[in-house]
């Protein structure tokens, strides 16, 4: 009995050892081999993107130093007939780092996949060799243009061509896997695109003309996807068109809202049929109306009496482009002053104390630099669409504190037309500060020959699923305008014109001041 008890011993551990080899050559060797070519050659590696100092005009590392944007990937791209899929994390909220200061990138190793004939006659393949044998910054995806423009001021320059192809993409692109994005307290979708770009999606979950319920908490409120959508265009310039003339008027012109476009999904074909999420799959279903719905996991309004439902699998919803990996660009997430209470029942201290910017002003980093200025800008902005839910803001590690503040998720705007939240301009009528720049373009924006709302509507009209925005919605943001020039008017009649207009024209951003 003893005998056989060991020599089922040895029979165990022998079948063990042959499980361990078996997995060694499955997960390690087998990949190897793969990734060989028919000389013994690697497949597809692609070694780093660029040479330190060089950016997206070619320029040299002085030019660098002062424009400083993010030229970390303007280099070596590998052609897409041959590289697959750039292994690193989701690109859900990184960046990439700029090249100003000798910052390099890691080399980055990208798996070969076979090209389907039909994906050979979509494609163009005509790519621009430089004599170095790198790939020129014309056959970049337009997503990886996005994100070299990325500079200490701007997420993209005033006149960026690249923009409008990525916007175009992002309606365009065949979507080739999606997931859910975690944290979050709504359903939102991470989309990844045959170009290997990522944009972050908002499903539509109001129409147009519907008003948040007056018993709705702020933090309770739906994230509207055409919200999104109009918090860019709002944010950039639109190319107005009239009989007289035709140019380019600016509306904000912050350009700190990353790209957005509406997009109308096929449900089942570019979602379900496309994603690897077993969670999310498995909260499909077909409604009595004989509709595709889902309702994913979260924290808000992800349940069967909440599901977005197609007609009867066509859904609406925004894509915003995504920012640049934080492995190569860190992101500093910052407790916004004026953030609310987030309860039922308590105050935040803003809201009990009037003389509550003076402590602010004497806290990092909003004692020097331009950090409470672009703060003021925020609160514009948000007062503009009606947004009550900032609580935190980003900015880019790189740049330290003399940079701007990254305008995200804005799908809280435009919920009331009927209602103009004053709370909103606290931070403006505690400080009494705004920039000469924002201030003289509201008081274009107040005239009636470039009226916010027509200049709006315009720009709007460019998205492919316009009208994004109900009228009412856009006369509201007249009438708010208003409200905002006469908050800075009774600054300047108390405070005077120099203590309340910062100068930012023909000033070095480094050395303004809010120290008053």
């Amino acid at each position: 009995m003893k005998m056989l008890l060991v020599r089922k011993f040895r029979v165990l551990i022998l079948m063990v050892f042959l499980v361990a080899c078996t997995m060694h050559i499955m997960i390690d060797l087998l990949p190897r081999l793969e990734r060989r070519g028919p000389e013994g050659r690697p497949g597809c590696w692609c070694r780093g993107w660029v040479e330190a100092g060089r950016g997206l005009n070619g320029a040299t590392r002085g030019h660098w130093e002062k424009e400083e944007p993010f030229a970390g990937s303007a280099g070596r791209v590998p052609p897409e007939n041959k590289c697959h899929e750039i292994q690193n994390k989701h690109r859900s909220t990184g960046g990439l780092e700029r090249r100003g200061q000798g910052v390099g990138l890691p080399h980055v190793q990208l798996q070969p996949r076979k090209v389907l004939p039909e994906e050979r006659q979509n494609e163009d393949h005509h790519e621009e060799f430089l004599p170095t044998g790198e790939t020129s910054i014309d056959s970049y995806p337009n997503w990886l243009k996005f994100h070299i423009g990325i500079n200490r001021y701007e997420l993209y320059s005033r006149h960026n061509p690249a923009i409008e192809a990525l916007l175009q993409d992002l309606v365009s692109q065949k979507i080739t896997s999606v997931a859910m994005k975690s944290g979050g307290t709504q359903l939102k979708l991470i989309m990844t695109f045959q170009n290997y770009g990522q944009a972050l999606f908002k499903p539509m979950k109001q129409t147009r003309e519907q008003e948040t319920p007056p018993d709705f908490f702020y933090f309770s409120d739906y994230e509207r996807h055409n919200a999104e959508i109009a918090a860019f265009h709002l944010d950039r310039q639109v190319e107005w068109i009239c009989i007289e003339r035709k140019g380019e008027i600016l509306i904000l012109d912050f350009r700190r809202v990353p790209p957005v476009a509406g997009r109308l999904v096929n449900m089942t074909r570019e979602i379900r049929d496309v994603t690897r999420d077993k969670k999310l799959w498995r909260t499909f279903f077909i409604s009595p109306a004989n509709n595709i719905c889902f309702y994913g996991e979260c924290s808000y309004y992800c349940s069967t009496e909440h599901a977005l439902c197609g007609k009867p699998d066509q859904i609406e919803g925004s894509l915003a482009a995504f920012l640049p990996d934080l492995s190569l660009a860190k992101r500093k997430t910052w407790r916004n002053p004026w953030r609310r209470s987030y309860h039922k029942r308590k105050k935040a201290e803003w809201e009990v104390d009037p003389d509550y910017c003076e402590e602010v002003k004497q806290t990092p980093p909003y004692d020097s630099g331009t950090r409470i200025l672009d703060i003021m800008d925020m609160t514009v902005f948000d007062f503009l669409m009606g947004n009550m839910d900032r609580h935190h803001y980003e900015t880019f590690e790189k740049f330290g504190n003399e940079t701007f503040i990254i305008h995200l998720d804005n799908g809280r705007g435009f919920g009331k037309y009927s209602h103009d939240e004053l709370s909103i301009l606290v931070p403006l009528n505690q400080c009494c500060r705004i920039r000469k720049s924002t201030y003289l373009r509201l008081q274009l924006l107040a005239k009636e020959e470039y009226k916010l709302s027509l200049l709006m509507k315009e720009s709007l009209l460019k998205d492919k699923i316009a009208p994004i925005l109900y009228q009412p919605h856009l006369e509201a943001m007249d009438r708010r305008l208003r409200i905002v020039l006469k908050a800075v008017s009774d600054c300047i009649e108390k405070d005077g014109y120099d203590n309340v207009v910062e100068n930012d024209f023909n000033t070095d951003v480094n050395t303004v001041t809010t120290e008053r």
